[in-house]
């Protein structure tokens, strides 16, 4: 028996892909996080929404996207980081 742990296969093309992006609460969180995912992705913007921690220092805004390779996550994740007030994307 194996104490491994894999993730579970992805597979693609997945059209009805979540994303969760958690960063600092700054002007155009939102808007920021949209615009970088639809230059990679399609986006359902039925599916937004955003919340704000308690203290109102992060912001979390979650939706879906038509994930189409590993390598399209891969870039979305980098993109999204490189904005410096992105810390976790899921």
């Amino acid at each position: 028996m194996s104490d491994d742990v894999k993730a579970p296969k992805i597979e693609f093309p997945c059209p009805d892909y979540a994303i969760k992006v958690i960063g600092d609460t700054v002007v155009n969180f939102k808007d920021t996080v949209v615009e970088i995912l639809s230059k990679y992705a399609k986006v359902d913007m039925k599916t937004l929404a955003e919340r704000q921690s308690s203290t109102g220092k992060y912001t979390t805004v979650q939706l879906h996207i038509e994930a189409t390779s590993e390598d399209q996550l891969r870039d979305i994740n980098s993109a999204l980081r490189a904005t410096g007030f992105v810390h976790m994307v899921l």
